[in-house]
C-alpha cells in the first residue's frame, strides 16, 4: 500500500503528488476489512457535514498498476492514431478505513470503455452508463468493497517542474455531482488523477487525490485564507 495525500480541488495542482510510504500497519490488513467496523463508519457519516474531512487515501499496489498501465494505453492508443495521448477514465472500489478516520482506502480499479480530451463523454454514452451499472450490480454480489471514485489521466507533456494531478472545471462538476449524489448515502466518492508521462518519466505512479468542496463552503475558505494574509501582512 501506499499513502496520497488529499490535495485541495480548488486550488492548483499539488507540487508533489506522488505516492509517500504507508504509515506503519500491514498491507494486509486492507485487504481484511472489518465489515461491521465499516458499516459503522458509513452509518456515521461524518464526512457530510466537513468536504475536508478526509486527509489521505491509501492506494493498492494493483490498483495503482492498473491505472497507469491503463493511462499507457491511452498514450499508445492516441499516438497510434497519429495524434496526441487519450485522457482514459475507470471506476476505483474501496471503503472508508475505520482505523484511520482520515483516509480512504482503494483496493482495486476497472477501466471503462472511455478514451478521449474530456471525460464528460461519460455522461452523454448510453453505452458506458449501462457498463457502469452492470459493473456495479456486479461488484455488489462479489466484493465487499464499494465503488468509491473514478479516475483518469492527464497526459499533457512531461514537465520537470510539476506534474498534472489536478481537477478541470469539467472534472470538478464530475466529482461534485457524484459525490452529493453518493455521500449520503455512506459512500464518500472520490477523484484520482494520474499522470501518464511524468510517471514514466520519473519510474513512480504520479497521482492526485481529490474530493470537492460545494462552491458556497470554497469561497468561505478562500475568505478565510484571504482573511489571514491580511492580517498577517498588517503585522
Amino acid at each position: 500500500m501506499c499513502d496520497v495525500e488529499m490535495a485541495d480541488a480548488a486550488g492548483p495542482a499539488p507540487a508533489a503528488a506522488a505516492p509517500a510510504p504507508a504509515a506503519a500497519r500491514s498491507k494486509d490488513a486492507y485487504y481484511a476489512m472489518d465489515e461491521a467496523a465499516i458499516d459503522e463508519v458509513r452509518r456515521k457519516k461524518v464526512w457530510t457535514g466537513d468536504a475536508t474531512h478526509f486527509k489521505r487515501v491509501a492506494v493498492s499496489p494493483a490498483a495503482s498498476m492498473k491505472m497507469l498501465m491503463h493511462a499507457h494505453s491511452g498514450c499508445e492508443a492516441g499516438l497510434a492514431a497519429g495524434g496526441k495521448p487519450l485522457e482514459v477514465m475507470g471506476l476505483m472500489v474501496g471503503y472508508p478505513d475505520n482505523a484511520r478516520e482520515d483516509c480512504m482506502v482503494v483496493t482495486d480499479v476497472f477501466p471503462l470503455p472511455v478514451t478521449g480530451f474530456e471525460t464528460q463523454v461519460v455522461a452523454d454514452d448510453e453505452g458506458v452508463v449501462n457498463y457502469m451499472i452492470k459493473l456495479s450490480d456486479m461488484l455488489e454480489v462479489t466484493r465487499k468493497e464499494r465503488i468509491m471514485g473514478w479516475y483518469h489521466s492527464h497526459p499533457f507533456d512531461v514537465d520537470e517542474a510539476h506534474n498534472h494531478c489536478f481537477l478541470s472545471s469539467t472534472d470538478l462538476s464530475t466529482q461534485l455531482l457524484w459525490q452529493n449524489a453518493e455521500d449520503g448515502n455512506g459512500n464518500p466518492f472520490l477523484a484520482i488523477v494520474i499522470d501518464p508521462l511524468r510517471s514514466f518519466a520519473k519510474g513512480t505512479a504520479e497521482l492526485g487525490a481529490f474530493r470537492a468542496s460545494p462552491p458556497a463552503e470554497r469561497n468561505v475558505r478562500r475568505a478565510r485564507r484571504s482573511c489571514a494574509l491580511l492580517r498577517a501582512s498588517r503585522g
